[in-house]
């Protein structure tokens, strides 16, 4: 089994992550962005961002302080049943993604992971910012696990 070893005063503690291994070092920004740019609030629908089909959206805000930090795109049973079109397409026999090998989906799930690696203190402060979480705990735990569930 592989762990991960965080590498913060907070969190000396090793983390196992099945058989995947993730080297890579760490940021230690203490101190998030309090207020991140905020890129994308619409849905991902078929390989593009879309508005919601009913044109709703709701406010998000943070836990801490109970201020808005955007309006998000609200999906409802209709922008759901285009998702699962989308993805259904998307996995048919013939499609560009299954026609395509394993070598080549591993090298775009890894590109991911490379953004998301070198995004991670936004990403964290995101993720701090939306739910609360402590962000050193958001930088050296969730954002670190996603990237290795992606490799």
């Amino acid at each position: 089994m592989s762990f991960l070893k965080l590498r913060t005063r907070d969190l000396g503690k090793l983390i196992p992550l099945g058989r995947v291994s993730l080297q890579r070092k760490l940021a230690t920004s203490a101190k998030p962005n309090s207020n991140p740019d905020i890129h994308f609030t619409r849905l991902f629908i078929n390989n593009e961002f879309v508005d919601a089909k009913s044109g709703k959206t709701f406010e998000t805000l943070n836990p801490a302080s109970g201020k808005p930090i955007a309006r998000i795109a609200e999906a409802d049973s209709t922008d759901v049943d285009l998702a699962v079109k989308a993805a259904k397409e998307a996995f048919k026999l013939g499609s560009p993604w299954r026609r395509s090998d394993g070598a080549y989906r591993g090298f775009l799930l890894n590109k991911l992971a490379d953004l998301m690696e070198r995004d991670a203190a936004h990403l964290a402060a995101l993720e701090s910012l939306d739910n609360g979480k402590p962000y050193h705990i958001a930088l050296n735990v969730d954002v670190p696990g996603s990237i290795a569930n992606l490799r």
